[in-house]
């Protein structure tokens, strides 16, 4: 019994017949990071902690942009 695959055992995948499923996905993530920036740069002077949410919206990929529009909002509207 063999546990443990190599390069070799990925030559049946297709990246060609996956791109159709991963390009919209990697298009609204990309759209929802700038969306995500924009809002904070034109919001600057309101909004606390704009380092941490840069890396958040950033590096949390998909997550990040919809964590900064449901919590990050918030913030400066409390003032």
């Amino acid at each position: 019994m063999n546990l443990h695959y190599g390069i070799d055992d990925l030559t049946f995948l297709d990246i060609e017949a996956l791109l159709p499923l991963i390009l919209p996905i990697v298009i609204i993530s990309l759209m929802l990071i700038v969306l995500a920036l924009t809002d904070l740069y034109k919001n600057r002077e309101f909004r606390e902690h704009k380092r941490m949410w840069v890396l958040v919206i950033v590096f949390a990929n998909t997550i990040g942009p919809v964590l900064y529009f449901v919590f990050g909002r918030k913030e400066g509207q409390r003032r």
